[in-house]
């Protein structure tokens, strides 16, 4: 059975988020002077990534809104510098200082432009955030046509891993399933989820940080490996066949 539809993560899966995140907190905090800015970078970076994680995934199970997930990151990050973002108002041009550095720092994978142009299946985007601020990445970005639909977990109600941000996106394309495949970088919440709600999982670690056990969990919930978006097309083919049909991961996974 062929695949019809490849659905892509957005951040860090085709968009380099991490690169961009990386970038403006470093910049955001050169503005800052003082303490802020002579700061360990790496520290730093490191602590941003812990509260983004933290607070965005209090906002992704509806414990916080979209904009307050943002004020608290951005309290819990000045924290130890003693600035005082209490306010809302103020909290928000804090961030909107970030959030301008994170812009400009704005890039594709170097593999991603290559592949949606190799690619001959219909395409589309499942991601875990607000729609209007993720297709301003896609447009900006200038792939936007590619995508025949962009499914957002603020406008389905539902966050990935939950099968029916999944359903929704197959739904929307009608078709089944088995029918799509879906790319992620994120082994859970991307890859098995997908697979679990019955598409075709496709975990891409880029990095090839893939644990032992990593690999044996992928390979459990059939979900393939791949390294980077140029190995795709191929897998796909593989996936075609009797044996691809019976998810297993690729040779050499």
């Amino acid at each position: 059975m062929s695949i019809d539809v490849v659905m892509f993560d957005l951040d860090d899966t085709l968009f380099a988020h991490s690169k961009a995140v990386a970038t403006g907190v470093a910049a955001h905090r050169r503005a800052h002077g003082g303490a802020m800015a002579a700061a360990d970078e790496d520290a730093e970076f490191a602590r941003w990534t812990d509260l983004e994680e933290h607070h965005y995934h209090r906002y992704l199970s509806g414990e916080l809104g979209f904009m307050q997930q943002r004020r608290e990151r951005s309290r819990g990050f000045v924290e130890p510098y003693g600035l005082d973002l209490s306010d809302d108002a103020v909290a928000d041009e804090w961030f909107g200082r970030y959030l301008a550095q994170y812009r400009l720092a704005w890039e594709l994978h170097p593999d991603t432009r290559p592949l949606l142009d190799t690619l001959t299946q219909r395409l589309g985007v499942i991601t875990n955030a607000e729609l209007g601020f993720q297709l301003s990445k896609i447009e900006a970005m200038g792939i936007a046509p590619r995508f025949e639909h962009v499914i957002a977990s603020g406008e389905v109600g539902h966050a990935k891993p939950d099968p029916r941000i999944f359903h929704a996106a197959v739904t929307r394309f009608g078709v089944a399933p088995e029918r799509a495949a879906y790319v992620g970088d994120r082994l859970h919440t991307d890859a098995i989820g997908a697979a679990s709600a019955g598409l075709v999982g496709v975990w891409i670690d880029r990095a090839g940080a893939a644990s032992t056990s990593d690999l044996a969990e992928a390979a459990g919930a059939g979900v393939a490996v791949i390294h980077g978006l140029a190995e795709l097309p191929a897998l796909l083919g593989e996936l075609a066949t009797p044996r691809g049909l019976r998810r297993e991961p690729p040779r050499g996974s």
